[in-house]
């Protein structure tokens, strides 16, 4: 079967628990493949509980979300993780790297977990590490820091790992969550053009959060949450 969009969501509600009113509120929103996507919107409007159910760590209590062509409300919490081992490369605000591992090593995780995303990163090099150097290289990361641990980074650094991490294997949906709040303006835009000339490559999807609105020049495709929620919409407060 042709898979021609990335992500849909069809009359999804999602309410957190001992609330009284739900948090994301989402008629419909459809995005194609390779799309690089800007999600905007202050604190609080409901983009973290956006991601959650995107990425199936969540799922709704009403609707459907289907991510590249799969059903996500019809796998287990396992199947979930699995699909989104394989299919989705996640960059954390903080980045969530692990500090007893080297930079390598951290970039390397993906593989550990999926497979499809190793056996890719295999034909793409030599060898994992071999592919994990190429792209860190490509992100500008010092090979004089690929062995040292996460701690002795500075922030710009780390953000680079996390790049990286989610980029390896070729993952066909690249989230990011609000990556470059802790850099300053022109750190912000290198990375940025970094991360879609990376995505470009391996023809993903890219879904990039921030509260920013003056990153979303960067992107193709503006999405304002505030305005698609009709939580919000119906003045409720998200």
């Amino acid at each position: 079967m042709t898979i021609s969009l990335a992500i849909e969501l069809k009359q999804v509600s999602f309410t957190w628990p001992k609330q009284a009113t739900p948090t994301l509120v989402i008629d419909h929103l459809s995005i194609p493949l390779q799309q690089h996507v800007f999600i905007q919107g202050p604190s609080g409007c409901g983009k973290s509980t956006l991601l959650s159910l995107l990425t199936g760590i969540i799922t709704p209590q009403v609707g459907q979300i289907d991510i590249l062509n799969q059903s996500l409300n019809r796998l287990s919490q396992s199947q979930r993780d699995q699909f989104r081992a394989q299919h989705i490369g996640y960059i954390f605000q903080q980045f969530n790297l692990l500090p007893y591992l080297s930079v390598l090593e951290n970039v390397l995780l993906p593989c550990r977990f999926s497979q499809a995303r190793k056996a890719k990163a295999e034909q793409l090099s030599e060898s994992l590490a071999q592919q994990a150097t190429q792209l860190l290289a490509r992100l500008h990361l010092p090979a004089s820091c690929f062995d040292r641990p996460i701690n002795e980074l500075s922030i710009g650094q780390q953000q680079r790992v996390a790049a990286a991490r989610a980029l390896i294997g070729q993952p066909e949906l690249i989230i990011a969550d609000e990556p470059t709040s802790a850099l300053d303006q022109e750190n912000r835009q290198a990375f940025i053009e970094l991360l879609l000339e990376e995505a470009n490559r391996s023809a993903a999807t890219v879904i990039f959060v921030s509260h920013d609105s003056n990153l979303r020049r960067y992107f193709n495709v503006h999405v304002d949450l505030p305005t698609m929620n009709q939580v919000n919409q119906e003045g409720e407060s998200s």
